[in-house]
């Protein structure tokens, strides 16, 4: 065992040696040779691993703090399929040596995380460096950012180490998760002078980073802050679209099938790739219908421009192939990867996941997670707990894919968690298999983890779907039994399964028990009773139900409740009532819903209508001119210029002679 382990040793140090003198040569003898080296390398790191892991194994003895046994037997009546399924659940593995737990086993990213994660950081990071060979790539930097980026302080101190004492390059991605992480009134200045940097270096902050930050601005009050970060947005895209030829090699890419004319378009532009361009022009190619095309251009650079993608630019595509059209090219990109030697690092992973999760690709999804759990770069528990949900929710829920991420994540050494537990639970309930559900909620007990309202929620739900709101009722009965007292998410499921199968009446019952016990209405109660009442053709209850729990409760329903109640009453002529809900939304600080009135009146109002529409849309200041301009036009639009020319009369001077307004009416004015 140790004979090979110096061996491989000794191979890892031999191909690190000679790496940089393969990297340097051009020809496509090295350039094959540069790869296969970088393969190897990865292949042996891996080896190496293993066999120190087996080396611990070895020398290690298992044991059980406590026995399962008793556990697994108590089910053996059930089905096997179903028995094979929860006894997997409960197989943890406890290492033990003397009575006491030992963790025998640390990857190299965790290494970091954890000197990074404590207090005396940089005593543990002296000793980490002279006993470990640590090695700073891209993907390693991602994870322990990603890991620590719930704690500013230590992401700071760990980003300002990489970058001022080992001179590693960020690239714009990991600026760009740094930017996230100093979005706070605490680290204001490092926020700065990170956005600083990543313009002085010619790198791009991309618009989804900049609404997530500006939101996260606005959420924290910060509209100084807010306001300075659009400026600066605004001014940076000006800069970028007047100094580069990015946006000209998008429009060249969009603009046609890929074919020979827009390669010879690109290739007669001057184009300087790098990680960075790479990047952007990425970036413009996001969403669906130009997947294909960020490919070719991706294949392109390579074959055409002798350009060497690293693994900043694979995880860059990785991020625009996540639709069913690129699929089959998502899966070759990553396998060319890990052909070279480099590995999906966990920022794009989460992004990734998270499309395809939204996609309902969730085999996919499935797959990538069971990809990145063989990775030094794992996830963590919430994200398998958020893709066991994705699957969960689905209408007809795919138990396999349940047990594949289950099934992967305790081979990882994770034990079950009450998480998981509710994931499998939950599409249980939801597939109407009530009898195993049942069963999984024993083996729950058995773990040591009581049912919750999580899990009768879930019950609830189920019960509710297959149509047998009764039962669903009893469960809540059952809960308060046992002293587990329903919350309002439970509530919202059960009278949302009453409204499902045409039992208003029941809804309202159920509605008014839990107003009885002390419950108020929230925003998703209120989105289920509305749609219950439109349902049912009843729109100016559902009007009356909103004004009155909005006023005595001061709840704030949501702006897509207020939108489509807005559409039900001025689709029953009911402009009135339309009208207060858009002045309520304007209370709200939402932004006014003016399109639906704007067609309504121009052709069913009147003048009155429309002058009080422009009151109520800009509250105490004048309406604007662009709204005059918007009700103007819908009036003759319909061939109602006589109704326009008396709004004009109506109208304060400065809109009368404004040129934009005049324009509609020539000499009239």
């Amino acid at each position: 065992m140790y004979r090979w382990i110096r061996v491989l040793s000794n191979l890892t140090r031999i191909i690190l040696v000679i790496s940089p003198y393969l990297e340097k040569c051009e020809n496509p003898f090295t350039e094959k040779l540069w790869r296969a080296q970088r393969a190897a390398m990865n292949k042996a790191k891996k080896i190496l691993t293993h066999f120190r892991f087996a080396e611990s194994l070895y020398s290690t003895q298992f044991s059980r703090t406590q026995s399962i046994h008793k556990q697994v037997t108590h089910f053996s009546h059930l089905s096997p399929p179903i028995f094979t399924k929860i006894q997997s659940l409960t197989n943890i593995f406890y290492i033990n040596s003397h009575n006491q737990q030992t963790i025998f086993f640390s990857s190299k990213p965790e290494s970091f995380l954890e000197i990074f994660s404590s207090d005396d950081w940089p005593k543990k990071l002296k000793k980490g460096l002279e006993d470990l060979n640590l090695e700073l790539t891209h993907e390693t930097v991602m994870y322990v950012l990603k890991k620590l980026s719930k704690d500013s302080k230590k992401a700071s101190k760990f980003f300002k180490w990489v970058v001022e004492e080992n001179g590693f390059e960020p690239s714009s991605s990991i600026y760009s998760l740094m930017l996230r992480i100093y979005a706070s009134k605490e680290f204001m200045k490092e926020f700065w002078v990170t956005i600083k940097e990543m313009k002085e270096k010619g790198y791009f902050v991309d618009e989804e980073t900049y609404k997530t930050i500006f939101a996260t601005f606005r959420a924290l009050k910060m509209e100084n802050e807010a306001t300075a970060l659009k400026h600066f947005y605004e001014r940076l895209i000006k800069e970028n679209a007047m100094g580069d030829s990015v946006n000209e090699v998008v429009e060249v890419i969009k603009s046609g099938e890929w074919g020979e004319e827009v390669e010879n378009k690109l290739g007669e532009m001057e184009i300087k790739v790098s990680d960075n361009y790479m990047l952007r022009v990425l970036k413009e190619l996001r969403g669906k219908g130009y997947p294909l095309k960020a490919h070719r251009f991706f294949k392109w650079v390579e074959n055409s421009l002798g350009f060497k993608h690293s693994t900043i630019t694979y995880n860059g595509i990785l991020r625009v192939l996540c639709w069913e059209e690129s699929i089959a090219e998502l899966w070759s990109v990553l396998e060319e990867m890990k052909s070279v030697g480099f590995e999906l690092d966990l920022d794009t992973y989460i992004k990734v996941s998270r499309q395809l999760q939204k996609n309902k690709m969730l085999g996919d999804a499935v797959k990538l997670y069971e990809h990145m759990m063989d990775s030094p770069y794992k996830p963590s528990f919430k994200e398998c707990s958020i893709l066991l949900r994705s699957i969960a929710t689905q209408h007809t829920p795919n138990l396999d894919l349940v047990y594949r991420v289950v099934n992967k994540f305790e081979a990882a050494g994770n034990p079950s968690s009450k998480a998981i537990y509710d994931g499998i639970h939950r599409s249980l309930t939801s597939l109407g298999k009530f009898d195993e559900a049942e069963k999984m909620v024993e083996t729950m007990r058995n773990s040591g983890y009581e049912p919750d309202n999580i899990t009768y929620s879930q019950l609830v739900f189920g019960l509710a779907k297959a149509k047998r709101c009764d039962e669903a009722n009893k469960v809540l009965d059952l809960m308060e039994e046992k002293g587990c007292t329903p919350d309002i998410k439970t509530w919202t499921i059960l009278i949302k399964g009453h409204i499902a199968v045409n039992e208003m009446d029941k809804a309202l019952l159920s509605f008014a028990k839990m107003m009885e016990k002390g419950f108020d209405a929230d925003a998703d109660l209120l989105d289920v009773l509305i749609y219950g009442f439109t349902s049912y053709q009843r729109t100016i209850g559902a009007y009356k139900l909103l004004i009155e729990l909005a006023h005595k409760t001061r709840l704030r329903p949501w702006q897509s409740t207020y939108k489509n109640l807005i559409q039900k009453l001025l689709g029953e002529r009911k402009l009135e009532e339309a009208m207060e809900l858009l002045k309520l939304m304007k209370k709200h600080d939402y932004p006014p819903f003016a399109e639906p009135f704007v067609q309504y009146v121009s052709k069913f109002g009147t003048v009155d209508d429309a002058s009080e529409f422009l009151k109520a849309l800009s509250g105490k200041e004048n309406p604007s001119v662009a709204a005059y301009q918007h009700i103007f036009k819908s009036f003759f639009d319909e061939g109602r210029h006589s109704e326009a020319k008396d709004l004009l009369f109506k109208c304060p001077h400065h809109i009368r002679k404004h040129p934009a307004v005049c324009s509609f009416f020539g000499s009239a004015t």
